[in-house]
């Protein structure tokens, strides 16, 4: 599987966008994805994971992002999207999706170690 992200840019306080991850290889539909980021000189923290359960998807969100950010996934696609709203600063950071074909707790997808398959990283940048 591969993971390509992208969607991110130089956005000002309060703005919107939405990233994206396109997944070739396989089709990730019943895959847990997840979103991580990393702002310089700090590690990577998890931001939302969605994962296959019982017929429907079931999703989390960090503490910092809830409320703020929506995670989704368009299966014709195979496509996973992480909508970003009321940016801040702190947002500021590399974006990376992530996916594994197990079937995890949903708490154990706030831990990178959990994911196979990464991308490569879309950078958003949050400055007036």
């Amino acid at each position: 599987v591969q993971l390509q992200a992208s969607g991110g840019g130089l956005v000002q306080p309060g703005d919107s966008l939405r990233l994206s991850c396109a997944a070739s290889g396989r089709t990730v539909s019943r895959f847990a994805m997840g979103w991580f980021r990393q702002a310089p000189g700090k590690e990577r923290e998890f931001v939302a994971a969605i994962r296959w359960s019982g017929g429907s998807s079931s999703t989390s969100y960090a503490n910092s992002v809830k409320g703020r950010f929506t995670i989704s996934r368009d299966k014709a696609k195979n496509t996973v999207y992480l909508q970003m709203n009321s940016l801040n600063p702190e947002d500021a950071a590399v974006y990376y999706c992530a996916a594994t074909p197990t079937y995890p707790i949903m708490s154990q997808l706030w831990l990178d170690a959990q994911y196979e398959y990464w991308g490569q990283g879309t950078q958003v940048t949050v400055s007036s």
